[in-house]
């Protein structure tokens, strides 16, 4: 049996058909208690003291490629080829692939059957498309709590910016008021509500049909960051009845350098061509140009084909463990909380409230500590990867802290530290953060640590600061 339907090749000027390989049986998503594995597991990091376990506690940052992923990438680099229009048989193998995940993701997704499903780099640049394809009467709407990717792109002009919300209540309150003002200022406006599933500050996971069904009463569409949510809870187009959302491989166990944008067509067919070039024309001519509709539009030049094929099998595999992933992350979420809970002068961020449902994320801080000197003491006395900061969402960090009357001394601004759990943390890594920031709070460092320019420094060598060999 051939792997390929027949198919003519196509000039530059479209794409070809999509080809459809047979699937192998062993990729297929199979549910089972046994959770899937993560390369680098096993990374062993310097500290003062020797090497130790890599303790990865900033998943919410990026997460570790899945060992599936991986498979799956070094088998497409074996007849690695641009996509669509070539005659090659590595050509055609690969342009199925591609099409074939972009089918993963929309069922990731849950997207409807008319949905388009664009590759795009991060959510970052799904966002920046979305954006340029907006109707121009278009009035976005934007909680001042979301990440920076999600706040800014849409132009001052023409954003609505709402208030950090400190209940779920007031937030459905707050959305429904400045959509009825809208509506009766502009009746015949586009508008589009822009907002968070799960902050990436401290967890939190929003409603979303809720604010879905108060965006389409108001005649608004919704669009959804689900960033921090793809690699820990379902995504779904269809149930929640939303009109877009858009996601990141590299927070969803794949790569940095692939992302996606999902949703209704209508205004992605009508908007301009995001990356004008090949692949996004229908025809070229000497008196102008006719453009193509569907993901064709917005994906010009040679699409990164393998960071699609890594996405896709990401998409596969968490599918196919989704039970046995949040049972694991329920546990070590309800374990990191409690520790913390325990220590005296540590506080976690919040804005719903103590008891509101949680994706593994949690910001706190450290009374009389610095959260940078917290992150580093972790990192160099004891092997632990956190965050500090504000997380690329000043606004959120700004006013939760403000309302505790919280300030970071020296920097005239008030941070916070992120720890952040997924497949690459263990329940030891869990234990050993605890225990760092207790030990840290009854003793305070082990080391010497001194705050320069660059900020805080350890005296003698940084282990961190070895040589090693390229990985090339």
């Amino acid at each position: 049996m051939s792997v390929f339907a027949s198919t003519a090749t196509s000039s530059c000027t479209d794409r070809a058909p999509v080809l459809r390989s047979r699937p192998r049986a062993e990729t297929a998503p199979t549910a089972g208690p046994a959770l899937p594995a993560v390369v680098g597991a096993d990374l062993q990091v310097p500290t003062l003291s020797g090497t130790t376990t890599y303790a990865n506690l900033d998943h919410a940052a990026s997460t570790p490629a899945l060992v599936a992923v991986k498979e799956a990438v070094d088998r497409a680099l074996e007849t690695y080829a641009s996509v669509h229009r070539g005659a090659g048989y590595a050509s055609r193998l690969t342009s199925a692939w591609y099409e074939e995940a972009r089918a993963q993701v929309a069922q990731f997704v849950g997207a409807r059957g008319d949905d388009t499903v664009v590759f795009t780099r991060t959510t970052t640049d799904s966002w920046a498309l979305l954006s340029s394809a907006l109707p121009a009467t278009t009035t976005i709407f934007v909680f001042a709590s979301e990440h920076h990717s999600t706040l800014l792109p849409w132009g001052d002009d023409r954003t609505v910016r709402l208030p950090v919300p400190h209940s779920v209540e007031e937030a459905r309150s707050v959305l429904g008021e400045a959509l009825a003002n809208a509506g009766s200022v502009d009746p015949d406006g586009d508008r589009l509500v822009v907002v968070t599933a799960a902050s990436n500050v401290t967890g939190e996971v929003w409603p979303i049909e809720d604010f879905a069904r108060i965006a389409h009463d108001h005649g608004a569409r919704i669009a959804v960051d689900a960033a921090q949510l793809s690699g820990h809870r379902r995504i779904d187009l269809a149930g929640w009845d939303v009109d877009y959302v858009a996601f990141s491989g590299h927070k969803t166990y794949a790569p940095f350098g692939a992302g996606v944008l999902a949703g209704r067509s209508d205004w992605l067919d009508a908007g301009a061509p995001y990356l004008r070039g090949g692949g996004a024309t229908r025809s070229v001519g000497e008196h102008g140009t006719s453009w193509a509709t569907g993901p064709a539009r917005h994906e010009g030049g040679s699409p990164n084909v393998i960071g699609a094929i890594a996405l896709a099998a990401a998409c596969a595999t968490i599918a196919g463990h989704r039970g046995a992933i949040e049972e694991h992350e329920a546990r070590l979420l309800a374990r990191l909380r409690d520790g913390l809970r325990s220590i005296d002068g540590v506080e976690r961020l919040s804005f719903f409230g103590e008891n509101h449902d949680r994706v593994g994320v949690v910001a706190f801080t450290v009374r009389g500590l610095e959260p940078s000197l917290v992150s580093q003491v972790l990192s160099v006395e004891h092997g632990i990867g956190v965050r500090d900061g504000r997380f690329c969402a000043h606004l959120l960090v700004d006013d939760l802290l403000a309302k505790r009357g919280d300030a970071t001394p020296g920097e005239g601004v008030a941070t916070a530290v992120r720890a952040s759990i997924g497949l690459g943390t263990t329940i030891e890594g869990v234990d050993r953060l605890i225990g760092a920031v207790r030990e840290l709070v009854e003793a305070g460092p082990a080391a010497r640590w001194t705050r320069g320019d660059t900020g805080w420094v350890v005296a003698g060598n940084d282990p961190r600061d070895r040589e090693v060999t390229r990985p090339w």
